[in-house]
């Protein structure tokens, strides 16, 4: 077998090293234009986004009809981990229906206001009584102008779900801004409230990855009790506060609990829509109703630590020891009362 001499040898083997390095350079450049077809889709939603927002803008400046009514808006009120996501997007899914997703306008103005109670009857703080007329008008004005700018789709006689549980400490004040929108109030056991708030914010919960913090251990983790009264004295704030709204509220409204959603959803939501006075295609609401049930979310999507936990009334007796039981019931005794009048107490 002839060898070859070591020029030959040389050569082929800066040939094979060439056409390795021609093989990576082409599979580079596939990704990169890969890269550059993702970022491509990603520039051109956002131009639409834009287009969007501009002629939303353009109506608002110019007066032009078709802007959203206050008629148009459905609230949801209530507190974090209490349903109001699964309830939102039910609603997302009829065909007149569009959804703006927690704007955080009630905790703007309502934390605000509350946190300074006592100047509200001054003349020379912002949010003061004796100007209240002026400042209303100016937070329905915000609020109707940042609807119509970012959904200027919502047709005539379409609505706007706003899911609002984080902004509800505001709920009394966007509701007497804008009396003829209509209100949702959806109530849950605050024990289940703060099982599902608790494993969440632990270091192996979902809203610790959420915020870019695994790893890290939260007050969750060191000091659970500290953390269990915390949340449950938010729920007590966020649920008095929209139930203040709820009573006060002059527009279309209704009262619905977590329990009887997931015990009844398609009966739960007929009764809602009743309550507002709106007009469903009861087999389209059968299918959003079917859509987004608890069995139709993929497996690896719920569970342990995950957004979509349990969706069991009732698992706070798994998952809450005996003494922040008592530390929930003591600090929302008025709403377990009311609402959970048979198991209101149990560990008492």
């Amino acid at each position: 077998m002839r060898k070859l001499n070591p020029l030959a040898r040389a050569g082929k083997e800066d040939a094979k090293a060439s056409l390795e390095e021609l093989r990576l350079a082409r599979k580079e450049l596939a990704e990169k234009d890969e890269r550059i077809g993702v970022l491509r889709q990603q520039l051109e939603r956002r131009q639409r986004q834009l287009a969007d927002l501009k002629a939303g803008l353009a109506a608002v400046s110019s007066g032009a009809e078709g802007g959203i009514k206050p008629e148009g808006m459905i609230w949801i009120f209530g507190t974090g981990r209490s349903g109001t996501t699964w309830l939102a997007h039910m609603m997302e899914e009829l065909g007149s229906h569009a959804m703006w997703d927690e704007p955080r306008v009630g905790d703007l103005f309502g934390t605000f206001y509350k946190e300074w109670d006592g100047h509200k009857r001054g003349d020379k703080f912002i949010l003061g009584r004796p100007f209240k007329d002026l400042w209303l008008a100016s937070i329905r004005r915000m609020v109707l102008e940042g609807a119509t700018a970012r959904y200027p789709k919502v047709s005539e006689g379409g609505f706007l779900v706003i899911k609002e549980p984080h902004g509800s400490v505001g709920a009394p004040l966007l509701s007497e801004a804008l009396p003829e929108s209509r209100l949702v109030l959806l109530v849950r056991d605050p024990r289940d409230v703060v099982a599902s708030a608790l494993e969440g914010q632990k270091i192996t919960g979902w809203a610790t990855k959420y915020k870019g913090r695994e790893g890290r251990e939260t007050v969750a983790d060191k000091r659970p009790d500290v953390f269990v009264e915390r949340r449950a004295r938010l729920y007590l704030r966020d649920i008095a506060s929209a139930r203040e709204a709820y009573e006060a509220h002059q527009g279309p409204k209704a009262l619905i609990q977590y329990e009887e959603l997931r015990a009844d959803t398609l009966g739960t939501m007929k009764r809602l829509y009743s309550a507002l006075g709106i007009g469903v295609d009861e087999r389209e609401l059968a299918g959003a109703v079917e859509k987004h049930a608890w069995e139709n979310i993929p497996e690896e999507e719920k569970g342990q630590g995950k957004f979509y936990r349990k969706a069991a009334p009732g698992g706070w007796r798994e998952d809450l020891t005996p003494e922040q039981v008592e530390i929930v019931e003591r600090v929302t005794a008025p709403v377990l009362a009311e609402f959970y009048p048979d198991d209101s107490l149990a560990s008492s």
